[in-house]
């Protein structure tokens, strides 16, 4: 006998456990708010997902995959600035969503560190190979810029959640491109 079926949408359910993690994080959310939160009972959880912290793996998981396939999307621009410059409007746009919890799940949770260390390395990649391909100069050190884009990021997530709107961010958006590195192109002119 197969049980009875779920009385939930768990995809559904994901999605509004990863909101409940994105604004209260991972310690503030409790499974009592999890359950209110998805309408579900506390049985019903741990059935469709083991516990919380599976629960968060898999919503944090949720929003890496959406945030990893954004970055990609942006990095692959014909230049590294145009791709950095991309990502970095994207991001404002996002962290200013009226829809959406302010700021960003991965960059303000403690827990997802290495899901950072991830996009820092894609940013990293990319600047190196906009060296590589000479429309960044050739001293440019991709680890220091993908350093200084995640803290761009960051400071962005954080200035959304203390209420920045959408014109913060973009001056924001600006004054790091602004910092970063000429294209070869510029710097011959």
């Amino acid at each position: 006998m197969a049980g009875r079926p779920r009385a939930f949408d768990r995809d559904a359910a994901l999605l509004i456990a990863m909101e409940q993690f994105w604004r209260d994080g991972y310690e503030e959310t409790t499974v009592a708010r999890l359950t209110k939160a998805i309408g579900i009972t506390a049985p019903s959880l741990y059935s469709a997902f083991g516990d919380k912290d599976q629960l968060f793996r898999e919503a944090a998981d949720c929003y890496f995959d959406g945030v990893a396939q954004q970055t990609d999307r942006a990095l692959a621009r014909p230049t590294a600035r145009q791709g950095i410059a991309e990502l970095l409007q994207l991001t404002a746009a996002a962290h200013s969503d009226p829809t959406t919890p302010p700021g960003c799940f991965m960059l303000a949770e403690p827990r997802l560190a290495e899901r950072r260390t991830v996009l820092r390395q894609r940013i990293a990649d990319r600047i190196e190979q906009g060296v590589r391909e000479g429309d960044l100069p050739a001293d440019t050190d991709p680890d220091h810029v993908a350093g200084f884009v995640m803290a761009v990021l960051t400071g962005m997530s954080a200035r959304a959640r203390d209420g920045g709107n959408a014109e913060d961010l973009e001056a924001i958006v600006e004054l790091a491109l602004a910092a970063l590195p000429a294209s070869s192109e510029t710097a011959d002119t």
